[in-house]
């Protein structure tokens, strides 16, 4: 079966990809021994709530041509998809190396956090840009580009946020 989503259908996926992605940096800081990684992480998921808030406010936002797809879907077989696609994207996979073991507290523990953290918003931004094109109307691939703005403005963030680590 092919797929068209309504901008509304990915902005509920993008909404479940922060969570997921809160829940993943959640459940890392409780793992970490050393209390800056702890913190670190932990401020991360309040990014991503943040951005699920955001994304929540966006798609309650929506105009009511981009709430749905013209595609038959009797069977909901979309949502499901959906549903699929936002537990096995980004922050789905149990082998994802963050050192949040290490009782050392190093520059080096706190980099790789910030890097982990940038390559799972890149790779986001990489599965939305995909996404987009399953979108059926222009104005909901618009809305789709606000989803990949803010994406990237949070990789700006945790590259500003690497740059003031390098500087101690």
């Amino acid at each position: 079966m092919g797929f068209a989503f309504s901008a509304d259908e990915i902005f509920a996926l993008a909404e479940k990809i922060e969570k997921n992605g809160a829940e993943f940096y959640r459940r890392a800081a409780a793992n970490a021994a050393c209390s800056d990684a702890r913190h670190l992480l932990l401020d991360i998921a309040g990014m991503e709530d943040g951005h699920q808030g955001l994304f929540a406010r966006m798609r309650r936002e929506l105009a009511e041509t981009q709430r749905f797809s013209d595609t038959f879907d009797p069977e909901g077989e979309t949502a499901h998809y959906l549903a699929g696609l936002a537990n096995s994207r980004v922050f789905s996979d149990p082998e994802d190396p963050l050192p949040v073991e290490s009782n050392s507290c190093s520059h080096d523990l706190l980099r790789k956090i910030l890097e982990f953290a940038m390559g799972r918003e890149k790779d986001s931004i990489a599965f939305y840009r995909a996404m987009k094109e399953l979108v059926e109307t222009d104005e909901g691939k618009c809305r789709i580009d606000d989803i990949i703005r803010e994406e990237e403005s949070h990789i700006r963030m945790l590259k500003n946020e690497i740059s003031l680590l390098d500087q101690q």
